[in-house]
């Protein structure tokens, strides 16, 4: 069980990992690859990302909920 849950929490990471890199900074970002670029600066925030802010927050969860559960098993 234990072994599940450390394998569940470093895909979770390396996602999580992942994930943010994807998010656009200041000058922009790797997020306007997938449709991110003009469109985000005319109206506002795109599809694109909006679906990355909620697969970042899937992610977080599950990192955060593998967590806890790695440290109960473990300890």
């Amino acid at each position: 069980m234990i072994y599940l849950v450390a394998t569940i929490h470093v895909i979770s990471a390396l996602t999580l990992i992942f994930l943010v890199l994807l998010h656009s900074g200041k000058g922009g970002g790797l997020s306007d690859m997938f449709g991110g670029g003009l469109g985000a600066q005319a109206a506002g925030s795109t599809v694109v990302e909006r679906n990355l802010d909620r697969l970042t927050v899937m992610a977080a969860l599950v990192f955060g909920f593998t967590s806890t559960a790695y440290a109960l098993l473990a300890g």
